[in-house]
């Protein structure tokens, strides 16, 4: 009995840290919060509830932040699952072919946010980007566009090449998910006649759900927490047509308003878990 409270003792140095670096931070955020601090003075004036109540209710810029971190999150929550779990059903397969071609959809994982800021970028400049000269190859090119230039859309390009960045992975994710569905049920599934997208619909789609619910909470943390990407892509501060959430806050911060970006921060992680919630909600409903 003895020995076996000695075990949590082996707890100890994982909690300090949670403590330290997690917990102590949140709770002196919330207490920044109600303060209009600007992180340097040695003094500061209690504000209570102020920078919450106008970070709801009368920001303009964070509400237009929170506005496209949703049109991303939704983009790319739809083209990296759709993206990546067509590239795990066409190479599922185990040949030396399918081998090749997985590592190379990987590949862009590896790579660091600035390097692939810095490849889009090339990708989408209006004059001399590979996107437009593409276009005007195949004769395409009334359809050449400014991409991140376009304020109405730019922040959906962003979302392009985060989709790029991290289909690889989320593929790897799928690929183990369908190796682990019984060969007996595909057998069963062409006894009775079924095609390709009839297996796909009735055998891989429902036996995925646990590596779908992964890879959709997984990408979801993904698109809220692209900041280097966007830095990368936009420039430092960011134009309004790409500004979100995390560079909304980096910038109030790097404005000396340490008080109003600590507000921000807790709506920032009320709407993570908002989302989060809903989309659980979602995954139960749709699975029965």
């Amino acid at each position: 009995m003895r020995s076996s409270r000695a075990l949590y003792l082996f707890a100890v140095p994982a909690l300090a840290l949670y403590g330290g670096f997690f917990l102590l931070p949140a709770v002196q955020g919330l207490r920044y919060a109600t303060t209009d601090w600007d992180g340097y003075s040695s003094s500061f004036h209690q504000v209570g509830a102020e920078n919450l109540t106008t970070v709801v209710s009368n920001d303009d810029l964070f509400r237009h932040a929170l506005t496209n971190n949703l049109k991303f999150l939704l983009v790319v929550v739809l083209g990296q699952t759709a993206l990546a779990l067509l590239l795990a059903v066409l190479l599922a397969a185990r040949s030396r072919g399918s081998t090749w071609l997985r590592a190379l959809f990987f590949l862009p994982t590896v790579l660091s946010s600035v390097s692939v800021a810095f490849i889009w970028k090339f990708v989408y400049d209006p004059n001399f980007g590979l996107a437009n000269a593409l276009l005007r190859t195949v004769g395409l090119g009334r359809f050449e566009s400014s991409y991140l230039g376009n304020e109405s859309t730019a922040i959906l390009w962003v979302a392009v090449a985060q989709v790029w960045f991290h289909a690889g992975q989320m593929m790897v994710v799928y690929i183990a998910g369908i190796n682990q569905i019984p060969d007996e049920l595909y057998d069963a599934a062409k006894t009775d006649g079924a095609g390709r997208w009839q297996q796909f619909r009735h055998v891989t789609w429902p036996m995925v759900a646990p590596a779908t619910a992964l890879v959709v909470a997984y990408t979801t943390l993904q698109s809220f927490k692209a900041f280097d990407l966007i830095l990368g892509l936009a420039g430092n501060p960011p134009r309004s047509s790409l500004d979100v959430l995390a560079t909304r806050i980096y910038s109030t911060f790097a404005n000396s308003q340490l008080g109003y970006a600590a507000a921000e921060s807790i709506v920032f992680m009320v709407a993570i878990a908002l989302v989060t919630f809903l989309q659980n909600r979602a995954a139960k409903m749709a699975h029965g």
